[in-house]
């Protein structure tokens, strides 16, 4: 690891304490313009279930029906009723968006696979980047919002889910304040931006997120919303 990552560690609760999770509960409201292009414009107040050992997640009231559960794993996702039968599924999910464009309408196992490996990364963020296969290296300084930000550079090895191989992120003095990467699966060029961070049994969580468009000059904070997300609760199980 890189002392930036060993110090992003310690501020976020300590990987000993961490590897005393096996999973986050959350409840949230999430929106934005990516939703609105995917045919999914509703504002929505979900839970789930984050098994952050085994890459696991499990929505409930994802398309307003609270006898629907949504579930993403890596290889497959599905979405079942509550006593267990199955009403869809589809194996390799990400198989699915090969041939997508900006405008390519999404069906809910689309947005299951997007929102679940989302969700994974970001309540295991800065934890994961430390497991085995994953490249850290610091970059030069960036200076935003009058402060000074430490930027990590991260490529994630192969078949671990998330938005692109190679991501940036900015701590700044040591909370994540920004994460730089491409959205291979809806076909954006994009800066999240994270807020409000809250302590929950020891471990720092972010507890809102905004994601905005990025161009070579940099991101668009003044520009449309792509996508908010808001945490309204958050459990910790061990």
């Amino acid at each position: 690891m890189t002392a930036l990552l060993e110090a992003a560690i310690e501020a976020y609760g300590s990987m000993e304490r961490w590897r005393g999770v096996r999973a986050i509960d959350v409840r949230f409201n999430f929106s934005g313009a990516v939703l609105v292009v995917k045919r999914f414009p509703r504002h929505l107040q979900p839970s789930c279930s984050i098994d952050v050992r085994e890459c696991r997640v499990v929505f409930q009231r994802l398309s307003g029906d609270g006898d629907d559960r949504w579930v993403f794993t890596p290889d497959r996702v599905w979405i079942e009723r509550r006593e267990g039968s199955v009403i869809e599924q589809r194996d390799h999910p990400r198989d699915a968006f090969a041939d997508h464009v900006w405008e390519t309408h999404w069906d809910g196992l689309h947005l299951t696979y997007f929102i679940g490996y989302s969700m994974w990364n970001y309540v295991a963020i800065p934890f994961l980047l430390a497991q085995p296969g994953f490249v850290t290296r610091e970059l030069d300084g960036h200076f935003e919002n009058d402060e000074h930000w430490r930027v990590l550079e991260v490529m994630y090895p192969d078949g671990v889910p998330a938005h692109t191989k190679t991501q940036k992120f900015y701590f700044g003095p040591d909370l994540l304040r920004r994460m730089d990467y491409s959205t291979d699966v809806a076909r954006g060029v994009a800066a999240r931006y994270c807020f409000d961070h809250r302590p929950y049994d020891g471990l720092m969580v972010s507890t809102l997120r905004r994601v905005v468009s990025r161009t070579e000059d940099g991101a668009k904070v003044t520009g449309r919303t792509g996508f908010l997300l808001d945490f309204i609760d958050v459990a910790v199980r061990r």
